[in-house]
């Protein structure tokens, strides 16, 4: 039986996460945050000592970096080996360390591979950079989530102060722009719209209109 499954994309703090964690409550469906899977393997590589841009440091180590997706309670968990990482690779080093990471092709295709064999397992929302692009092209709900650079470094700002991390936002704001420069220019399935997904500007919305908008354009999809 084909399973549901749910692409949606985005740059950086536009509110992909928070986003398709409501969908996947209000469709009783499970949520793979595919950019955890590359926070994961960034912050081994930190641990490591090794330069998260040295191409073939970090092509060598993946052969002994293996990370798990566990969905405990229909929460996901994410495991390097049997350490539960989770909560350890939410910080803004970690964020840099993981689009490093993700430009070279060895650390991208055995995550997309992990992807795609949890999609066929499971009725999930992903999303990512390039779900609808190259992880799941064939999938039919395709959406591409999006806002300003100057109102995705403000939610990310107000993100961190709630957690207690005090972070300058032009910093943040650099972050970001340097952040949407490498997700579009890696070699390897760069963070584009798909021809076919749904684009949304999350700019002046909040989390329940976008919700509301991706949910009924999947009842128009079914009921067609």
């Amino acid at each position: 039986m084909t399973k549901l499954n749910i692409a949606l994309d985005g740059p950086a703090g536009s509110g992909k996460s928070s986003v398709a964690r409501e969908i996947a409550r209000r469709l009783n469906i499970l949520y793979l945050d595919t950019g955890a899977m590359y926070r994961a393997v960034g912050f081994e590589i930190l641990k490591k000592g090794i330069d998260v841009n040295d191409r073939k440091k970090v092509e060598s180590e993946m052969k002994g970096i293996h990370v798990t997706i566990r969905f405990l309670e229909g929460h996901q968990r994410v495991f390097v080996g049997e350490e539960d990482v989770t909560d350890s690779i939410r910080t803004p080093e970690i964020s840099k360390a993981a689009s490093d990471v993700s430009a070279h092709p060895a650390v991208r295709l055995a995550m997309v591979e992990i992807q795609r064999q949890t999609a066929e397992e499971y009725d999930m929302i992903l999303d990512g950079r390039d779900i609808g692009t190259f992880v799941l092209p064939d999938c039919k709900n395709k959406f591409f989530l999006t806002a300003s650079k100057e109102e995705r470094a403000k939610r990310r700002f107000l993100e961190l102060k709630e957690r207690g991390i005090e972070k300058p936002f032009d910093e943040i704001l650099g972050e970001i722009e340097k952040r949407d420069f490498n997700d579009s220019n890696r070699d390897l399935a760069p963070l584009k719209r798909a021809e076919d997904a749904m684009l949304i500007d999350s700019t002046s919305l909040n989390r329940d209109e976008v919700v509301e908008k991706i949910l009924s354009h999947i009842k128009r999809g079914e009921l067609s």
